[in-house]
């Protein structure tokens, strides 16, 4: 009996252990609760974005990985590009912004 306990306790132990790490992010991959954070990030960048009257948020493109926005696409002037940088980084969680927006 004391056999089928250990063996119970290592395959419970093991599927832990491997839940865990299944979950955890790696450099080139989010793990969930990363991507999660990500997904808020974005949601309030664009809000931010949209919010700035002078920004056309639809010529906008927002992406996050680990904290860092990457902001792409075609804007009016190098104005907008700075002020999709400022705001951009001004929003709670961003800890880094990428720009690769270009002006039309």
């Amino acid at each position: 009996m004391k056999q089928v306990g250990k063996y119970i306790s290592a395959v419970f132990l093991a599927v832990t252990l491997v839940s865990a790490v299944g979950c955890s992010s790696t450099p080139q991959k989010e793990g969930t609760g990363q991507y999660f954070d990500d997904s808020v990030i974005t949601a309030k960048v664009k809000a931010a974005i949209f919010d700035t009257a002078t920004l056309k948020s639809a010529e906008i493109n927002v992406e996050t990985f680990k904290g860092t926005v990457q902001l792409s696409g075609f804007v009016n002037s190098q104005s907008d590009i700075n002020k999709a940088v400022e705001v951009t980084s001004k929003v709670s969680g961003v800890k880094s912004v990428k720009n690769d927006m270009r002006v039309k």
